[in-house]
């Protein structure tokens, strides 16, 4: 049915499809590890975030990407659940530590952006895509 779609009756100049920003690079797919951590939804991460808070920077010890994109989606499903009964919106801020050096401190806590949104603009299915707070 087109007026399931959210697009529909609009008039589409242009679109750079979910499917051409993963075979580009610039979002990665980790439903895989998602569904693992609870989630029902198929979830994104763009490749800032995983560059700056899942890849590992050289030379940090005792961390590893799947523990590190981990802590994003479980910190991202604890902010879901408290915020369910009075979250209205499509877009959710969450907070989580995360160590980008061997310092001896507590590491910073960064914010990042959770939308939820359809698939592309041809797949009314919903997903879940991570950001930082001012990405597009």
């Amino acid at each position: 049915n087109p007026q399931q779609n959210p697009f529909f009756g609009f008039n589409i100049i242009s679109v750079y499809s979910r499917t051409q920003a993963l075979e580009d690079g610039v979002q990665i797919d980790v439903t895989d590890t998602a569904r693992k951590a609870g989630f029902l939804y198929p979830v994104f991460l763009t490749a800032s975030v995983w560059s700056e808070y899942v890849s590992v920077p050289e030379g940090v010890t005792c961390q590893c990407e799947q523990g590190r994109l981990w802590d994003v989606l479980i910190m991202l499903h604890y902010a879901i659940h408290a915020k369910a009964k009075k979250w209205t919106g499509r877009e959710l801020l969450f907070r989580l530590h995360v160590r980008n050096s061997n310092r001896n401190v507590k590491p910073p806590l960064i914010t990042l952006r959770a939308d939820c949104g359809v698939m592309d603009y041809d797949d009314p299915r919903p997903c879940i895509t991570v950001m930082l707070p001012d990405e597009d």
